[in-house]
């Protein structure tokens, strides 16, 4: 049966008829209305379907934060195309891979990454988003202005149609395209606005501090979906003085970002030079938050932090711990350690190996089933096979729940590791390294780290016979290979890595080794 549901286009029509001279969306010195943004999406829909994009083809977009990356993802919905961004830090074989993976049909690509450009081939033509470059057919803003008062409406969609690409490696490494729908972004829409921001209306502001490719564009979308306006830093650099003279000047309301952010926003001397009485809702996920860290920030925001628990594949649609929760004293109403509790409309279920729940306070794997969980992965059937058992989309995260349902993080089970709010996947920057001709062997591990929550260290063996090898050498040659936040802080060099019966390399017995040399504090102190 047809299960025909609302194009995610249409938030702009709505906000059009009934907020079009409100200001939607601010970047530096320029704003635009909800008219001037509902007639530009029309525009480069307009343009995008004379050149060929129609109701299913992929639309590539690499670009750092700016209007026109805005307008193509509604342009894209509008449609009935699937926006596929990606992030802008990835280098120029990663974009290739995710244009070939994905099977893009058109490229919107940065003006400042011109070696993104000539790296991507498939796609039927390259426009040009901003910047200096020269590259590509024509630039968006020619599109735009080419195809002024074109009135495209918003193409009939299913409740299973594709509108987002989100690139995510799950729990394996190779970066994968988590399905998203218009009717499941429906409901993760409704979730977020319910459980993140409730209460939010036109007369909200949102302030973006982190790319709108992953999920500060997901929160974007949700603000945009009651007409509150959309605030970007002027600047690629995260200046958080700039961040809080935002706040102040736009009367912010929400911002959506990382326990890092967040922790050098509250450290900062800004947070005490302006007025940020305005905050409601401090969003941070990604990573799980020191306690001290949140103590600090309530200290200084007050009770405004809301954190989340959820993966691309989930779109952030798992637990959440509301402001009103986030005690600034600990005691057992603060529940220290907690992710909070299941998302509305979602169930989270502790299960071992075989899929048994496990009752309170037992350790397994977090599954989650309802809405907001994806259609499954791109051309993947394997991986989707591995995602899901029962119906249920297997997190790769290991926890507990305790007799309330509160959930809490323990571990992962991957060696995947957090930093800065970005998943770092070991193998590829293993992979990398040993593409040096002095390296024989590696292994790379998470630890640690008060300002990041974890960065990586690289365990390096020399190739028999080979020259020595500095940690400056690796970083130098490792710098163009990977981008910077995948750059192990540290290399060691070992006569051997310690191995398994089987001649594997657990990282827990280079864990063990790493501490029983010193070389990793266990219980990280935080920076005077």
């Amino acid at each position: 049966m047809s299960r025909r549901v609302m194009n995610l286009g249409h938030i702009l029509t709505q906000n059009a008829r009934r907020h079009g001279d409100r200001t939607g969306f601010v970047w530096g010195e320029r704003s635009w209305t909800w008219n001037e943004i509902d007639r530009a999406v029309s525009a480069l829909a307009a343009a995008l379907a004379e050149r060929g994009i129609a109701k299913g083809d992929r639309i590539l977009v690499h670009s750092k934060n700016c209007e026109e990356m805005f307008w193509s993802m509604f342009a894209a919905f509008r449609l009935g195309a699937v926006w596929v961004p990606t992030n802008f830090r990835l280098m120029p074989e990663e974009v290739a891979y995710l244009a070939t993976a994905s099977g893009a049909k058109a490229f919107l690509c940065h003006g400042d990454f011109p070696d993104h450009a000539g790296a991507v081939s498939g796609p039927d033509f390259i426009w040009r988003i901003g910047g200096e470059g020269a590259f590509g057919e024509r630039t968006l803003g020619d599109a735009i202005k080419a195809h002024e008062g074109a009135d495209t409406g918003n193409v009939a969609v299913e409740y299973d149609d594709p509108c987002w690409f989100f690139f995510t490696s799950g729990t394996t490494g190779r970066s994968k395209a988590a399905v998203l729908t218009h009717g499941q972004m429906a409901f993760v829409i409704t979730n977020h606005l319910a459980d993140l921001t409730p209460g939010t209306t036109e007369e909200d502001a949102s302030l973006v501090v982190a790319p709108l490719s992953h999920g500060a564009g997901v929160h974007q979308l949700m603000q945009s979906a009651r007409g509150a306006k959309t605030v970007l830093l002027p600047t690629e650099k995260f200046d958080i003085a700039e961040a809080f003279r935002l706040i102040e000047r736009h009367r912010v309301t929400n911002l959506f970002t990382v326990p890092t952010i967040l922790k050098m926003m509250v450290e900062h001397p800004a947070v005490d030079k302006f007025d940020h009485s305005s905050l409601r809702h401090v969003i941070y996920a990604g990573a799980p938050m020191y306690r001290e860290d949140q103590k600090a920030a309530l200290s200084r925001l007050g009770k405004v932090i809301v954190q989340y628990f959820g993966l691309g594949e989930v779109t952030g649609n798992i637990t959440v711990l509301p402001a009103a929760l986030h005690e600034a004293e600990d005691g057992p109403e603060a529940r220290v350690g907690t992710c909070g509790y299941e998302r509305l409309g979602m169930q989270v279920s502790i299960q071992d190996d075989s899929g048994r729940e496990l009752k309170p306070f037992e350790t397994g794997e977090i599954c989650v089933i309802g809405p907001a969980v994806f259609a499954g992965y791109y051309d993947n059937p394997e991986a989707n096979a591995k995602a899901f058992r029962d119906g249920w989309f297997r997190t790769g995260d290991l926890g507990h729940r305790d007799e309330q349902g509160f959930v809490y993080i323990t571990g992962r089970a991957s060696d995947m590791y957090i930093s800065g709010g970005s998943n770092i996947y070991p193998r590829e920057v293993e992979e990398k390294i040993l593409t040096h001709p002095a390296i024989g062997e590696v292994a790379v591990l998470g630890v640690p780290d008060p300002v990041w929550g974890e960065v990586g260290v690289a365990v390096c063996v020399a190739r028999e016979g080979a020259s020595t090898v500095s940690e400056a050498d690796m970083a130098a040659f490792l710098g163009p290979k990977v981008p910077r936040y995948k750059m192990p802080k540290r290399f060691f060099f070992w006569d051997a890595l310690p191995k398994s019966g089987y001649g594997k390399i657990p990282k827990r017995l280079v864990r063990n080794e790493l501490e029983a040399r010193g070389l990793l504090d266990p219980t990280p102190k935080k920076p005077d």
